[in-house]
């Protein structure tokens, strides 16, 4: 355990200092006490951050970030979604950090789900303290948390998604300490559904060599399924910490931090929110994919087909807002494969692209090329607040629905 990580040694906790990079803004699973799309600049708490930053955005941020702060030494990535609901931006972001930033300490907290094909290559990265959020070790228990679980591309509710879950939040502490990786547990305490399964938790990670346990009040957040839970008190927490003792070490300075905290625990800095904001809005090294394409007949619905699409509206995030800076032409219909590699070319300085629906074929080129491909419908803003703040979007379009065959007139049924 790093002497230096103020989560994992309390007495770091005043000497030295913590950044998270929000550059994980999905997840796989849905718990009922987490609503990602709400943000308050005042409001602390996982789950939380007010922009999302591509990995070299990322790292830009952390060299000016550490230049005027230096005793910042731990640089983790712990949202606003799960690092490994998109694993590619985490793992980049990672192995950038590795290359240019080698003096930082490397930590990440995942809800285990997905961690496990990726832990050999964060051993090899130097990622040395991993957090994983483990509600309970009893699956009638934490029924009741979660409203699904996602597996690839299959969805899981009830107790066969707590089951999923459950196995593989196990399987990343075994491989984890196998690795040779600080592992530490955090707990949501939920009264009335696991404060008296919380001992039973601390028994097994402890038995299965787990550094520490990380006790946290559950935070009724609004428009969630438990907003009008009961957030416990200080006495039952203090209470709680007490019998998990004879099983593993108990953290008792945790800060509730935000996805983007940067600072001491418990006193961030204020400019760094401000920072990221700015670095949100710069292109990076590569100098591209800044903007958003949309499909849209009117420009302010996300409502056309890819394959009915003759010109793209391309927005840009700003200080004041969205502002849509120019339309750009489609290539021609019917020329196949070629029109696609056109169409990223044309895009090439665009990250995302908001359409009603779109083919396999276009899809696997365009995703090919570096363009994320989104299939909803409804306000043109929501789509752009997906993409530029890692916000949930209630009006996203199952592929499926819209499979076109290999070949498509721009029906509306497919894409040519």
């Amino acid at each position: 355990m790093n002497a230096k990580h103020p989560c994992f040694n309390i007495e770091a906790k005043g000497k030295y200092g913590r950044v998270h990079l929000p550059v994980a803004p999905k997840c796989n699973i849905q718990c009922n006490y987490c609503n990602r799309s709400y943000d308050c600049v005042n409001e602390s708490r996982p789950g939380v951050t007010s922009s999302i930053l591509t990995p070299i955005q990322a790292i830009d941020y952390l060299k000016v970030l550490t230049a005027k702060h230096p005793n910042i030494v731990v640089a983790g990535i712990a949202g606003p979604g799960d690092p490994f609901a998109t694993p590619d931006e985490t793992m980049q972001t990672l192995r950038l950090m590795k290359k240019e930033l080698p003096q930082m300490i490397a930590c990440l907290s995942s809800n285990g789900l997905n961690i496990a094909p990726y832990i050999d290559e964060l051993a090899d990265l130097g990622v040395d303290h991993v957090t994983i959020t483990i509600n309970g070790i009893d699956t009638d228990v934490t029924e009741p948390v979660y409203s699904w679980v996602r597996n690839g591309k299959q969805i899981f509710r009830g107790k066969q998604g707590a089951d999923l879950l459950l196995q593989k939040q196990l399987e990343a502490v075994r491989l984890l300490k196998e690795k040779g990786i600080t592992v530490k547990i955090n707990t949501i305490v939920m009264p009335g559904l696991n404060d008296d399964h919380i001992p039973e938790i601390a028994k097994k990670v402890g038995e299965m060599g787990a550094d520490t346990m990380n006790l946290i009040p559950l935070y009724p957040v609004k428009d969630t399924i438990f907003e009008n839970e009961e957030e416990p008190s200080k006495i039952l927490m203090k209470n709680l910490r007490k019998p998990i003792a004879n099983f593993i070490k108990p953290m008792t300075h945790c800060a509730r931090c935000r996805a983007d905290a940067a600072g001491l625990l418990g006193q961030d800095i204020e400019e760094a929110k401000q920072m990221i904001r700015d670095f949100a809005l710069k292109p990076g090294k590569q100098g591209n994919r800044k903007y958003v394409a949309v499909a849209s007949y009117e420009g302010m619905l996300v409502n056309q087909h890819l394959g009915e699409a003759e010109s793209f509206y391309i927005f840009s995030e700003t200080k004041s807002g969205y502002k849509m800076i120019n339309r750009r032409t489609a290539p021609n219909k019917g020329d196949g494969a070629k029109r696609w590699m056109q169409m990223s070319d044309i895009l090439f300085d665009c990250r995302a692209l908001l359409v009603g629906g779109a083919g396999t074929t276009p899809y696997q080129y365009l995703s090919k090329s570096g363009l994320e491909i989104i299939e909803m419908t409804g306000l043109i803003d929501d789509g752009l607040d997906a993409v530029f703040k890692g916000r949930e979007l209630k009006t996203i379009r199952k592929r499926d629905a819209f499979e076109c065959g290999s070949e498509c007139v721009g029906t509306g049924t497919g894409c040519g």
